[in-house]
């Protein structure tokens, strides 16, 4: 059983647009409300987590990124913890993946153990952070993001209806 679920941004619930300071840019992967809804139905908690290097770069601003952050809000709904690094990947800073930081950070806000959690990404960075911090991870397809992994997550949280779905 899982508690909460550590997701990415870009690529797992909207489509990457690289380096994105633009919240009319926004746009939800297909499924993405829906799979959001259901799992914060179940009373999971829901994390937001992801690597804005474009900020560290001078390609967009802290702003910007709370602004395209503020949009994902509004089409998807709230998250428990919302995070990002604004390090570049030189910094050789702790929170950005595939270090662990954000993700050890997201489960202290929330008071959860890293095996309540899942971390769905869409890069082996994602992948690679949810492993340094002890948390199953899923990758998914970034044309599809978040809700290829429902199959899984419904194994995950006990939904035997559906554990035949599971890739």
């Amino acid at each position: 059983m899982i508690a909460a679920l550590l997701l990415d941004r870009d690529g797992t619930i909207v489509r990457d647009e690289p380096y994105n300071g633009d919240p009319a840019l926004v746009e939800p992967l297909p499924g993405a409300k829906a799979a959001l809804d259901e799992l914060r139905g179940l009373g999971l908690g829901v994390a937001l987590i992801s690597n804005q290097s474009g900020i560290a770069r001078g390609l967009i601003t802290r702003a910007q990124v709370e602004a395209v952050n503020a949009r994902v809000v509004e089409m998807l709904g709230p998250f428990d913890v919302l995070l990002y690094c604004a390090h570049g990947p030189e910094d050789d800073c702790a929170c950005r993946k595939p270090k662990p930081g954000m993700l050890l950070e997201a489960m202290r806000t929330m008071g959860v153990d890293p095996h309540e959690c899942v971390m769905v990404g869409d890069k082996n960075d994602d992948i690679e952070a949810a492993q340094a911090a002890g948390v199953r991870a899923l990758k998914v397809d970034p044309k599809v993001g978040l809700a290829h992994a429902m199959p899984a997550l419904r194994c995950f949280y006990g939904d035997p209806g559906n554990g035949d779905d599971a890739e």
